[in-house]
């Protein structure tokens, strides 16, 4: 080989290099949190670096507290040549301006938990969602507190229905709403239910709330109780416990699996508290991140809407759902 021709080959290679490197470099997709520091939140994450890790895409994870900090956080990616984002908006009306910087920086967005709004409080279309069906997590509470009503041979006609409601927020109305037709549907008779409207979110207010509705409704002498979250169904607990309704005619199911739900059930003696319908990061976290690298480097679309629901963890089965949940 000539040395004009061992040359020429040596350039051919070296601007063959760039290229190749390039090829090497792993895919990036963001993940983009409202509230970082949240327990929820960080489980998506974790679940979205297994995700990343098995399709073999590199994760960057932002917190992102207000829009600024939100536009700013897509503006990052599209100079790390990312390729997609899931995002979980501090603000879902922030959905158009989202929208439009991932089109700009031609980035494929994918929303969850929260689903992002036009103008006009809209979904938008193009943006495909996984969120959470708080209807249907409601009928599993309701299920929930029927199959253990039937299993201590309680009379339904007998029993208090306390729906601890916050209808103020929409997912809040939906997932009691789920619960009290499930009871319905099972022969609970609908002038058994009782509101109690709570003023935050709190299981304080939660405990102010019950503590009228038990007042007003001394007749029934057994309880099922349910609300929003966890604390919803702890403060009724407790409002109970305070009137000596005890665990023996008290059943609340709470939503959310949360840290309370477990401090309860470590407790050595078993509370009216019987279970929280436990709702799975795993999903929202691999699936999402999965689906939009996906659609980004195979062109697979994700779908439009997907909702999960929940899965009923007690006293006895917390440890091994936990488990099988990856938590």
């Amino acid at each position: 080989m000539t040395m004009q021709r061992r040359t020429i080959l040596s350039l051919a290679t070296l601007a063959a290099l760039p290229l190749a490197a390039k090829a090497a470099d792993p895919v990036k997709i963001g993940f983009l949190v409202k509230q970082a520091e949240e327990p929820w939140f960080q489980d998506e994450w974790k679940f979205a670096e297994a995700a990343a890790k098995d399709k073999g895409f590199t994760l960057v994870k932002i917190g992102v507290p207000n829009g600024e900090k939100t536009l700013a956080a897509i503006d990052n990616l599209a100079a790390q040549k990312a390729v997609g984002f899931v995002i979980c908006a501090p603000d879902v009306k922030l959905g158009v301006a989202i929208n439009r910087a991932a089109k700009r920086h031609k980035l494929k967005v994918m929303s969850v938990d929260d689903q992002l709004v036009d103008g006009a409080g809209k979904p938008i279309a193009d943006i495909p969602h996984m969120g959470i069906s708080g209807y249907e997590i409601g009928k599993q509470v309701g299920a929930g507190l029927l199959a253990e009503i039937k299993a201590r041979g309680w009379k339904l006609e007998e029993v208090g229905v306390l729906r601890v409601a916050y209808d103020q927020l929409p997912t809040g109305r939906e997932r009691t709403m789920g619960a009290v037709d499930a009871l319905k549907a099972g022969g609970m008779p609908a002038a058994n239910v009782v509101d109690a409207p709570q003023a935050k979110t709190d299981t304080e207010s939660a405990f102010n709330a019950a503590n009228i509705a038990f007042t007003k409704n001394a007749k029934f002498k057994k309880w099922v109780a349910f609300g929003l979250n966890d604390e919803a169904a702890l403060g009724a607990v407790r409002a109970g416990e305070g009137r000596g309704i005890k665990a023996d005619a008290m059943l609340a199911i709470g939503i959310g699996g949360s840290q309370t739900a477990l401090n309860e059930f470590t407790k050595p003696t078993a509370t009216g508290f019987f279970g929280t319908v436990l709702i799975s990061p795993k999903r929202h976290g691999y699936e999402t991140a999965a689906m939009v690298y996906d659609w980004a480097t195979a062109g697979k679309t994700p779908p439009p809407v997907t909702l999960t629901s929940g899965i009923l963890m007690t006293r006895a089965n917390q440890a091994e759902i936990r488990k099988q949940m990856g938590l």
